[in-house]
């Protein structure tokens, strides 16, 4: 019946689901990288080490939250573990908006203007733990969603799809946010932007079902959705690990190091280029000259969606096996950001190479990022998916902490010493050096991941 029956494609509205979702965690995240410069540095007086703090704790935070995060979703499934999630990052990002009354009301009963910049920075760093908390369920539940819709052959198509969630946030960012806080003042952008996850949580109950238990799923939709001859959860024991033993496998730690080596790389594009064009050409986020380069370089990494498909090619082509195929894929993607050890060096041209190069190392990134993503439910079982998922992210968000907190302090640093790096001086010479890490992180972390599994070795029970 299910082989002569056409299938439906409700895995695709799944897709579309969790596109939207982490569209808007991107742009809740964008949100003070779009507004510090023009609208809160002047009011709170920070410095760029104060912002590197905040978004490195930030990160730190969302680091230690993944880590439980994939177990709590593994526990609470799918459906309800998104829920919380995107509740709590949601009511994070409105958190935000009470800072600058907060901070005024605190510095009232201090009556030390000296202390606004440290009341200001803790206030948002409350407010950014919330945030971090609530998204660290993003791609653990997101990931866990994929697997039990897609085949293993499709998934990283699939991953690559919802991924792109990610880069259509920091494209549409720079258009919506500055002049939402221009117009209403940058505590309603935080608002508004936050208010969209409450509305996604509405759709996400209605629309989402296990697909053995979703009426809009058939029987040759869920046929194709099993062709890897996974059993449905209750035809089967559930294999899910206890967290401590999960550090036991070396495709734990191989997926350990592809994250927290380059997930940084991605962290401090999307939260330092737009200081970057502020810094080094003189653009305050409501020049338009500002926004269509940000959007043009997030246009370019929407290139990536490709990435997501080339393992597909090796499967169905040359009949790989899925993980040696995203394997070949991300050594290919690894290469690519090399393209950033130049983007400082002939910013002097214009400001559009260092736009399109970095463009170029922020593609790849979501190309890599969608197939190791992938990857874990090649190697893991699918009740351990989320788990697995969240460990990679909490490596992923440490990496992201120190590469922050190194950025703030390395810049302030570059500028007030008047360094000099390959003829780039000041500031500049320390986006010299950041964007060299950038640029070999990958290459660095593949040959590592390639070590520790060589080849396509599943966990057993």
């Amino acid at each position: 019946m299910a082989e002569s029956q056409k299938k439906t494609n409700y895995r695709w509205v799944i897709v579309a689901m969790l596109f939207f979702a982490t569209t808007i965690n991107y742009l809740d995240r964008q949100v003070l990288s779009l507004t510090w410069e023009d609208f809160i540095r002047p009011e709170f007086h920070w410095s760029n080490n104060n912002y590197g703090t905040i978004t490195g704790v930030f990160s730190l935070i969302y680091a230690v939250a993944m880590l439980f995060a994939g177990s709590v979703v593994d526990k609470l499934d799918t459906k309800k573990g998104y829920f919380w999630s995107i509740f709590i990052w949601s009511l994070g990002a409105c958190l935000h908006a009470l800072c600058g009354a907060g901070t005024n009301a605190i510095m009232n009963v201090l009556g030390a203007a000296g202390r606004i910049t440290l009341v200001s920075m803790t206030l948002f760093i409350l407010a950014r733990c919330v945030l971090a908390v609530g998204e660290a369920g993003n791609f653990p539940a997101a990931n866990k969603a994929v697997a039990e819709y897609f085949p293993r052959k499709d998934r990283a198509f699939a991953t690559s799809i919802f991924n792109a969630g990610s880069t259509i946030g920091a494209l549409v960012a720079p258009f919506c946010i500055p002049p939402l806080a221009k117009a209403y003042g940058w505590e309603m952008a935080f608002i508004i932007i936050g208010a969209l996850g409450f509305i996604w949580m509405g759709l996400w109950m209605l629309v989402y079902e296990k697909p053995e238990k979703n009426r809009r799923v058939n029987a040759a939709e869920l046929a194709y959705v099993r062709e890897d001859g996974d059993a449905a959860p209750a035809q089967k024991e559930k294999t899910r690990y206890p967290l401590w033993k999960c550090f036991r496998f070396k495709q734990t730690w191989a997926f350990i190091v592809g994250k927290g080596m380059t997930d940084g790389v991605w962290w401090f594009f999307l939260f330092w280029m737009p200081s970057y064009l502020k810094n080094v050409y003189g653009m305050s986020s409501t020049d338009p000259r500002f926004q269509i380069a940000i959007g043009v370089l997030y246009l370019i990494v929407m290139l990536s969606l490709l990435g997501g498909y080339l393992p597909t090619i090796f499967v169905e082509k040359r009949k790989m096996h899925p993980y040696d195929g995203k394997m070949r894929a991300m050594l290919i993607f690894a290469f690519f950001p090399l393209a950033a050890l130049f983007a400082q060096p002939l910013s002097h041209i214009s400001y559009w190479i260092p736009v399109a190069l970095v463009g170029i190392a922020a593609a790849a990134h979501q190309s890599w990022s969608a197939n190791i993503f992938s990857t874990v439910g090649d190697m893991f079982p699918k009740e351990s998916i989320a788990t697995i998922t969240g460990i990679g992210g909490m490596a992923g968000g440490l990496g992201s902490f120190f590469i922050q907190q190194g950025a703030g302090l390395l810049f302030d640093a570059s500028e007030a010493g008047g360094w000099t790096v390959f003829g780039a001086h000041g500031i500049q010479a320390g986006y010299i050096i950041m964007f060299t890490y950038c640029a070999v992180a990958y290459l660095a972390a593949w040959l590592i991941m390639k070590s520790l599994v060589p080849h396509y070795q599943p966990i057993e029970k």
